[in-house]
């Protein structure tokens, strides 16, 4: 028996109630005299009627021929949420609740503990200090399914926690297909004026055309001055040149000079000014087709692309829990947003035997924020009637570019004709081998990232009256960062499957390695006003204060230099061999064990990287034989799996009992192996490595109970314990009193039991107008305990729950099809329950996410088979994100209320 038939028990008449909920208008409405009628009037009925009866019934059936505990959420059911990226559809996942808009924390884990992977395989991060790839960037409209494995099983990489999301692209179409969609939208916060600054000619398309790149000149500057662009650093270098000077004022005098010219290099053209929106913008488009070149040779191609734009204000709020009324920030800002997306899927198949594709996909996200923010601390309190401002534009690009290819073999009597002698007779004709090769790369580029510090004057109210740039050396900042992360990832399985009597048994085992390579540079210049001649013209705007007449006046007194530590940019790798094995028995169709190991080798290295070290005493890259120690790490072991089923019909017509356990482990990230003291660009703290940081290993069980009822019912239950010995969490660290500060260590234990229940029901009982109703939700209830030991920094709370975790996490889903087929409805809704932010020391009390109440409702409607207009409404309760700490909401966003509508044609 093929191994995608072993569980093929779910009847037609559930396929087709699954698939009117997973796939939107999949089912216009089968009527009881069709399914009365003879089997083929039905099948026929079914296939004139469902679109999308086939996508439903695989998502249905692999969920069920799944070895290990695995949730499957398919681009339809996507779709029909309306949800625009991978990162929002899987807050509809059981136990599953999304973290910053672009993290996923599985079963109350955090982000280092899930893993993504692209069509099976690794691919690099954007993210400036995490291994872990923000969700955000990949757009649901390239995905055809979400497989969330929450069960190990050794054909996956070791290092498990919560659960592995895999992002399943579009595949080969089985006919000629073509799609153009068209969007747009809005936000309630956006009201039409924004914060913006003269930017680049390329800004629509998502790429800076060099208006804010590093000037060439000041490259040279700093490889002339080895590194130091100071006065009294240039004078040395151009004495040393054999300059000569009449006295030592006279050399000083041709430094500042210099100095100053190089300061006019910058790109300083930074007004912050009010501009107007526009709605946001939204286009798809696709096309495919399958070619039968013979009878046993197939080719065929998928290509796609995607844009949007779109505008978004935000403010948050932040306040000190001690001093709210006093110590308060409130910054606003103003984003414009570019998304990109581009793919090209090639298939080549030969008879039943033998398939490769070739996948091909390319996303640009790229962020320009404009912000201003005024605030209040210890040392300038809201009455006192002074504060502070900081003006800043950021432009963030980030660019993922996915090369794979893929390939299944089998030994079937057509490949073996082909061999002349019958050289392959002796092979079994059921042997499979897959084998794929991955490359990918990701970089992030922030050019110009630009800040001014500011004085402000204010009223009684905290509103800023007046304000001018700073005096100082850190008047303003210029940051120019760059990251590139490489990833190499390739492999092969064998797969064996052998019948009897009476059981089966599938022999599989193979050969993984993945070859990861990051670079992060980083470097900063500021231009400060240390005097000026006319202190009113520090109040004018930010490209005339630091215009080239204010910068080259005599009378004022401006110094440009490079800032920062030498520690901020860093290079790192890792390498990673496995090898694994797995036994897959059945039988009679009614029990199911499936056990496997896994060895892995990984070693990883990270360091600190000068790029602008110039000597013996400060190299770019140290020589110290005890940092670079420290610097490293390797570790390899097995991981063990195991998976027991029953099959059976226990209450309803399909019923399946899984137990699953396993040993895995969660590695440090990256930089978190070194001793530097970094910025986090995501939370703006300051986070300090550890050397000593080791891995967590995971204890994994699983039980889970699926009911699948003939009328479109099901009941899923699950329970779930991870025991954690040295988990990898963030403590906070001692820092000044306007800092946040947190260190990586290794707790002594953690624990985490959890039970998810997800339920579908049809509402056809309640009278025959709710015939066209369903209702599809699942509840998750998880306690979890974090034993921090004695490695922590004097936490308040010494036995607390983990990081990002809640008691529960809820989404129901509310569905409508009409009955003639042209209309769809849904109604979504997902809250979590408080979660821990930000651990406390000292006394200090712990900080909680406070529950967000999310209720988002999209409308289909379908005037013929081929044109779909959709209109979605998010956040329809109007929530804001916060955080409380002791009582006070010591940070408060509103991300609005977003609407969009958009038409699409497909063929």
């Amino acid at each position: 028996m093929d191994k995608n038939e072993k569980f093929q028990r779910v009847p037609l008449v559930l396929a087709i109630a699954t698939a009117s909920v997973i796939a939107p208008n999949a089912f216009a409405q089968v009527e009881m005299d069709n399914i009365a009628g003879p089997q083929a009037q039905q099948i026929e009925e079914v296939m004139v009627q469902g679109r999308l009866k086939d996508s439903a019934e695989m998502l249905v059936s692999e969920r069920l021929e799944e070895e290990v505990v695995t949730d499957i959420l398919g681009s339809e059911m996507i779709g029909r949420v309306g949800d625009s990226t991978v990162a929002a559809a899987l807050r509809r996942v059981a136990g599953l609740s999304l973290v910053n808009d672009k993290f996923v924390y599985v079963r109350g884990l955090g982000e280092r503990y899930s893993s993504t992977t692209l069509n099976g395989a690794t691919v690099p991060s954007p993210d400036l200090t995490r291994n872990v790839i923000p969700l955000d960037i990949f757009p649901t409209s390239v995905v055809d399914s979400l497989a969330v494995q929450k069960s190990y099983s050794a054909d996956q990489a070791a290092t498990f926690g919560g659960g592995n999301v895999n992002i399943r692209t579009k595949g080969i179409p089985d006919g000629l297909t073509y799609s153009i969609e068209l969007g747009t939208g809005t936000n309630t916060e956006t009201d039409g004026d924004v914060l913006s600054y003269r930017g680049g000619d390329d800004d629509d398309f998502g790429t800076d055309d060099g208006t804010r790149a590093l000037p060439v000149e000041l490259e040279q500057a700093l490889q002339r001055f080895k590194g130091e662009l100071g006065v009294q650093d240039i004078r040395e270098v151009l004495e040393q040149e054999g300059n000569e000077y009449a006295s030592a004022s006279e050399a000083i005098a041709a430094a500042r000079q210099l100095n100053r010219e190089l300061a006019l290099h910058l790109n300083r053209d930074i007004a912050v000014e009010e501009d107007s929106s526009n709605p946001d913008m939204d286009f798809k488009g696709s096309v495919g087709n399958r070619f039968y070149i013979t009878d046993d040779l197939e080719v065929g191609f998928l290509a796609g692309a995607s844009y949007k734009n779109r505008w978004r204000e935000e403010e948050t709020v932040k306040r000190s829990y001690g001093l709210p009324e006093e110590v308060v920030d409130v910054e606003n800002t103003s984003t414009y947003s570019v998304d990109l997306s581009g793919n090209l899927n090639l298939g080549v198949r030969y008879g039943d035997d033998h398939e490769v594709t070739l996948t091909s996909l390319y996303l640009r996200n790229t962020d320009d924020d404009t912000s201003i923010r005024d605030y209040f601390n210890e040392n300038r309190q809201l009455s006192d009637g002074r504060g502070f401002r900081e003006y800043a534009l950021k432009y963030e690009e980030r660019d993922l570019l996915v090369n794979q290819a893929q390939g299944t073999h089998t030994l079937g009597p057509a490949t073996k004709g082909m061999v002349p002698g019958g050289l392959l007779d002796w092979a079994p004709e059921e042997l499979q081998v897959d084998w794929f090769y991955s490359e990918s790369t990701a970089q992030t580029d922030i050019p110009n990232e630009v800040t001014v510090n500011a004085d402000t004057l204010t009223n009684s109210l905290g509103e800023v009256v007046s304000s001018s740039v700073s005096n100082g050396v850190n008047s303003s900042g210029f940051r120019f960062t760059e990251l590139e992360d490489e990833v190499a990832d390739f492999g092969w399985s064998a797969t064996l499957p052998l019948e009897f009597s009476s059981s089966s048994l599938e022999l599989s085992g193979g050969f993984a390695r993945t070859e990861k390579a990051r670079y992060y540079k980083q470097s900063e210049f500021r231009i400060g006003a240390i005097n000026v001649d006319d202190p009113a013209t520090l109040g004018g705007s930010l490209d005339q204060v630091f215009g080239d007449a204010q910068i080259t006046d005599p009378a004022n007194d401006y110094a440009f230099d490079r800032a920062g530590t030498n520690n901020q940019s860093y290079i790192a790798a890792t390498l990673t061999d496995a090898v694994f094995g797995k036994v897959d028995w059945t039988l009679s169709e009614t029990w199911r064990a499936s056990a496997g190991a896994r060895w892995e080798e990984y070693n990883q290295v990270a360091l600190d990287w000068n790029p602008y070290g110039y000597s013996v005493d400060d190299p770019q890259i140290t020589a110290d034989e005890d940092v670079l120690r420290d610097s490293t790490y390797s570790d390899d072991a097995v991981y063990p799996s195991l998976s027991l089923t029953y099959m059976g019909a226990l209450w309803a017509e399909t019923f399946q009992l899984r137990f699953g356990a396993s040993k895995t482990a969660v590695r440090p990230d990256l930089r978190e192996i070194t001793e530097a003291i970094y910025i986090d660009p995501i939370t703006d703290e300051q986070v300090k490595g550890n050397p000593d940081a080791r891995p967590s290993e995971i204890t994994n069980f699983d039980v889970r109970g699926e009911w699948y009822f003939d009328n479109g019912d099901n009941l899923t239950v699950s329970a779930f314990y991870k025991d954690i010995v040295d988990p990898i969490e963030f403590f906070e660290l001692a820092s000044s009193d306007t800092n946040v500060a947190r260190e990586i260590i290794n707790a002594e234990s953690g624990e985490i039991t959890g039970v998810e229940i997800e339920a579908l029901k049809g509402l056809g009982f309640m009278g025959e107008f709710m015939d066209s109703f369903f209702v599809q939700s699942n509840l998750t209830f998880q306690e979890t305990e974090l034993v921090a030991g004695a490695e922590a920094d004097a936490p308040t709370n010494p036995i607390r729950e983990m990081t990002g975790a809640s008691e529960y996490v809820v989404n129901m889903l509310v569905g409508f099809d009409s009955p003639d087929g042209g209309h769809t409805a849904t109604l979504g809704y997902n809250v979590f329950g408080d979660r821990l932010y930000a651990a406390g020391r000292n006394g200090a009390p712990d900080a909680y996410e406070l529950p967000f109440h999310s209720l988002d409702l999209t409308y289909s409607w379908y005037p013929t088979e081929e044109i779909t207009i959709k209109a979605k409404m998010q956040n329809l309760l109007d929530e804001a994100i916060e955080i409380e700490r002791a009582s006070v909401i010591v940070f408060e966003e509103k991300p609005g209320q977003s609407f969009a509508l958009s038409a699409q044609y497909k063929f």
